[in-house]
């Protein structure tokens, strides 16, 4: 790899703020805010909205719609008289 063309690539703490779920991997993201995490060493903190511990695809929370009634209630509505 070429000297200085490249990103910091670090440990990062990325936290769920909707389960106060976090982990620790390693990205080029910047952070300003830091956490003091397990181990015991300061990480950046990279706050996101949502991740794998608390999406409804992935929790086995999901919705299912109602997609029958919706195309019934279309055709119904659009139908041609």
């Amino acid at each position: 790899m070429k000297p200085d063309i490249h990103p910091n690539y670090r440990p990062v703490v990325f936290q769920d703020l909707s389960s106060d779920f976090a982990f620790l991997t390693r990205s080029t993201i910047t952070a300003k805010d830091t956490i003091k995490w397990q181990d015991g060493n300061e990480y950046p903190l990279i706050k996101v909205d949502i991740s794998s511990h608390s999406h409804p695809f992935y929790t086995g929370k999901q919705k299912t719609l109602d997609v029958g009634g919706r195309v019934d209630k279309f055709r119904k509505r659009y139908a041609q008289k």
